[in-house]
């Protein structure tokens, strides 16, 4: 069979299910893509619906420098930088970096960006950080363990020792047990937009995204499910870990859209969970 190649350049190989490879990511995000990314996020509409909450969490632990390592096209690194905050912003696909600098210059911001591989984080960031964001359900583009395994061990030595990562992931759970639903409330904010898994396994989840000009992409990712994220923060060290759904810290395990974990690699005395 050939290839499968979208209009805008996606290419996924002949059997795109089968496309299951951590790297594979940067192809995906191609400018085409990129340049449409905002209207899924609508940086307004998203700044609204996610209120205060990353900045009071940030807040709370004094931090102050942030990496962002999933900057994305920039939203949440200028709106950091716009509270005070001294912000390093990161990414693996160039195409976004490159986007995110442009965001910032409309916002009168000059952002520091940095390409990077999670995998080899401090080959390419220097120093320690008081918190990293690692945010828009990015880390579920890590498709072995052995990747995500490497990729929090170097958030973790990339943080004070007092330091956090918050983490968010898609309601993978509820997608594979009960099925896919969505109430675009908070992150995928852009009207006339639809969002959907095409496939889920326990190893892949492929989404298509439709744009109101009849513009179709994909993104191929990991299902994480929430206890195993958890799981795997607290075995490369983190101490405790903090899961909230949609923003909120009670929550039914099917409801929400997101979860949001705030791992602290501090020790602090907690209840038998």
């Amino acid at each position: 069979m050939d290839a499968i190649r979208s209009p805008k350049g996606q290419d996924f190989g002949s059997d795109p299910v089968a496309c299951r490879e951590t790297g594979h990511y940067q192809d995906e995000y191609t400018e085409g893509f990129v340049d449409k990314w905002d209207e899924l996020i609508d940086w307004k509409s998203r700044s609204e619906s996610e209120g205060s909450f990353f900045l009071e969490t940030l807040r709370q632990r004094g931090a102050k420098r942030v990496l962002d390592v999933a900057t994305g096209t920039g939203f949440h690194s200028v709106r950091l930088i716009e509270e005070g905050f001294e912000v390093v912003s990161c990414d693996g696909s160039p195409e976004m970096l490159v986007k995110a600098f442009q965001n910032g210059q409309e916002w009168g911001h000059i952002l520091r960006t940095v390409q990077v591989d999670w995998r080899w984080l401090n080959r390419d960031v220097h120093g320690h950080y008081d918190a990293i964001i690692c945010l828009g359900n990015s880390f579920t583009h890590l498709f072995s363990e052995h990747d995500r395994r490497k990729a929090l061990a170097e958030f973790y030595a990339t943080l004070k020792h007092d330091g956090v990562l918050i983490l968010d992931q898609r309601n993978y759970d509820a997608m594979l047990d009960v099925g896919y639903s969505s109430k675009h409330t908070y992150y995928y904010c852009g009207s006339d937009i639809s969002v959907y898994p095409e496939h889920v396994d326990e190893g892949l989840a492929r989404f298509r995204y439709n744009f109101p000009d009849d513009s179709t992409f994909y993104l191929n990712m990991f299902p994480l499910r929430k206890d195993y994220t958890r799981r795997l923060m607290k075995e490369v060290g983190f101490q405790h870990v903090d899961t909230y759904g949609d923003f909120q810290e009670t929550y039914r395990d099917s409801e929400p859209d997101f979860f949001i974990h705030v791992a602290h690699k501090s020790y602090q005395e907690e209840e038998d969970e």
